[in-house]
């Protein structure tokens, strides 16, 4: 406002010193009288940025008392002023109403010039000071207003990408959040699992002898020192700056990176016969290489249905590792008649599975498996059984199967979605009443 005003008392002593100068049309009128329009137009502008269109007005009610008593140099000066001021501050309809005005008045003026005194050579001069009067002030604010509009819109934009980026960062932290979350349920049911379970059947049993209950003990204290590698390898990796999220790759003892891989569930099946169920492992098809994200799903997914096998399951239990053409399909079995286990869960292991299956194209399903464990098929070399032997199918009775099918090759979104369609099918007719979790 301050600036406002002195730019109005600047404008006014330049019109005065312009008068006196003798820049006006001599009328025989006292110069105080021109000093009146001035003092009009300058009042248009103090009030330029707060109300335009009342700007404008004293504007033109200044240069018309001005053309009748003058004109002066000064008075149309700070008119120009009054135009740009409208067109800038005042609406788009205005500025645009302004120029279409002032434009018609211009070429109005040079036309009138020239009938009037019957010289063609009058229009040009006359059209080109009634043009710099009326037109440049309204072009050239025009100018600064698209400039300014454009300035506002590239902020507009800018604050938006700026808010899409902050999305994107915060929903990177929930999926890593997520993913995390997903490894050390894992991690924790697995290992803690198996020795809640040993535990408390060493404190319930009062006739274990000293063999037994030191090979209880050696149990326990391997999956302590699993679980603490483990989780100390988690907190490595999130404390490493430079490491790849989700790689699955976990460190042994000395410092030797190893990717938890599908050929090593063999070594989950052998945790959960140290922990006193019965349990084998078929292997299917020829064993070989697929990608590290389908390996450690594989490899986790058969890990927390273990778990969930030593937590809330019987004997036998039956893990079955196929590898058929462009998939593999994980399938475990477990028996849950007679008495069940009540160790607590948080619920989150089907939930975990099925979305490590889902990260990688596949498909999961889980639910009550009348039928009993699998029948026998043709394995590989390798399989490995421990434990009791599993009861047969007529002797098993009632069991909770868990199946996951997960593509082995690289193939376009739409690919991936057939064949996410397909492997639901192979789901659906292993689970012929749709049972699920």
């Amino acid at each position: 406002m301050r600036r406002t005003v002195w730019g109005a008392g600047l404008a006014f002593a330049m019109g005065v010193l312009l008068i006196a100068a003798g820049s006006r049309l001599e009328r025989g009128v006292p110069e105080w009288v021109l000093v009146v329009p001035l003092g009009v137009a300058c009042a248009g502008v103090l009030v330029r940025r707060r109300a335009p269109v009342v700007s404008l007005g004293l504007g033109v009610v200044a240069v018309g008392l001005d053309a009748v008593v003058g004109p002066s140099l000064g008075t149309v000066l700070v008119f120009t002023d009054n135009l740009y001021a409208a067109a800038l501050y005042g609406s788009a309809r205005l500025a645009r109403g302004l120029l279409m005005v002032t434009a018609v008045l211009a070429i109005g003026a040079g036309a009138g010039a020239g009938f009037w005194a019957a010289d063609w050579r009058l229009p040009a001069v006359i059209g080109v000071q009634a043009s710099l009067v009326l037109v440049t002030p309204v072009l050239t604010a025009l100018l600064i207003r698209e400039q300014r509009d454009r300035a506002a819109v590239e902020r507009v934009r800018a604050e938006q990408v700026a808010r899409l980026a902050e999305l994107d960062r915060r929903a990177a932290i929930a999926a890593e959040r997520t993913r995390m979350a997903r490894e050390l349920h894992d991690l924790i049911a697995n290992h803690f699992s198996a020795i809640a379970i040993q535990s408390t059947a060493a404190l319930s049993r009062t006739d274990l002898d000293a063999g037994t209950v030191r090979k209880i003990m050696e149990s326990v204290r391997e999956n302590s020192v699993e679980g603490l590698v483990e989780m100390r390898t988690i907190i490595g990796l999130l404390r490493e700056e430079d490491a790849l999220p989700g790689s699955g790759d976990e460190e042994r003892p000395g410092g030797e990176a190893v990717r938890l891989r599908l050929a090593e569930v063999e070594v989950l099946v052998e945790r959960v016969v140290a922990a006193g169920m019965a349990g084998s492992l078929r292997v299917e098809g020829a064993v070989r290489e697929v990608p590290a994200a389908v390996d450690l799903a594989g490899y986790r997914i058969v890990q927390e249905a273990l778990t969930n096998a030593l937590k809330h399951g019987e004997s036998p239990v039956e893990v079955v590792v196929s590898y058929e053409v462009g998939r593999v399909v994980l399938r475990v079995w477990n028996a849950v008649g007679g008495e069940r286990r009540a160790l607590p869960g948080a619920g989150a292991g089907l939930v975990g599975m099925r979305e490590r299956a889902a990260l990688v194209g596949g498909s999961f399903e889980a639910g009550p498996s009348p039928a009993g464990p699998f029948e026998a098929g043709p394995s590989s070399a390798g399989s490995f059984m421990a434990g009791p032997s599993p009861a047969g199918p007529s002797e098993a009775g009632p069991g909770w199967e868990v199946v996951a099918v997960l593509p082995t090759e690289e193939r376009s979104p739409a690919a991936a979605e057939g064949m996410s369609g397909l492997s639901s099918q192979v789901v659906g007719l292993v689970f012929p009443r749709g049972a699920a979790s």
